[in-house]
């Protein structure tokens, strides 16, 4: 397989270095390892960022919301830089940190290893489940269709799942959906 890394929107790119020479957008809670560089902080492996929801997801109904960007310093991924789409191009919009970096940075590993032999061609992007509190790594294919795309949940993963597995996405897509409560929730005792 050959990993095809995306190229960000030009008005992507200057949204996040636009915020990492903010001082406002710095003062966010999760730019705090960002406050005080040992180095110039640089963006680096750009991935769409999908959401999926709904009661039956399907990978064809993943909508793209914006670019998240891992943001170094030096050789050390210190946060990450989300940015939306808008009417002027691109917007930033937040900082995150918390274990979804490393889990980004070791499933693109992974995806390079998988890639190693293999013929088909793959683009990585990010996929967000918000209902399920998941995000994956995804492995789209553009030349096989969404039968042939592979999902690697990064850590933590939903209950079930199993983190930096490679899942085919027919695979890992219903174990995601949740079922439906059976009826009404239980009466607590003294409760009417």
């Amino acid at each position: 397989m050959t990993l095809q890394t995306p190229q960000p929107p030009p008005s992507a790119l200057r949204a996040v270095l636009g915020a990492l020479d903010s001082e406002t957008a710095l003062r966010q809670p999760a730019a705090a390892a960002l406050r005080h560089p040992t180095g110039p902080l640089l963006p680096a492996h750009p991935l769409a960022v999908h959401v999926l929801d709904g009661p039956h997801p399907e990978l064809p109904a993943a909508r793209r919301t914006g670019w998240r960007f891992l943001i170094k310093d030096g050789p050390e991924v210190a946060a990450a830089a989300e940015v939306v789409q808008s009417a002027e191009g691109h917007t930033f919009s937040h900082f995150t940190a918390g274990p979804y970096l490393s889990s980004t940075v070791r499933a693109l590993r992974e995806a390079w290893q998988l890639a190693q032999g293999s013929r088909s061609r793959r683009q990585p992007r990010l996929l967000t489940f918000p209902g399920q509190y998941a995000t994956a790594l995804w492995l789209h294919s553009p030349d096989a269709g969404p039968s042939a795309d592979l999902l690697i949940p990064l850590a933590p993963a939903p209950l079930g799942v199993t983190a930096h597995r490679a899942y085919p996405a027919a695979e890992l897509l219903p174990l995601l959906v949740r079922a439906p409560l059976a009826g009404p929730p239980p009466l607590l005792l003294g409760s009417s």
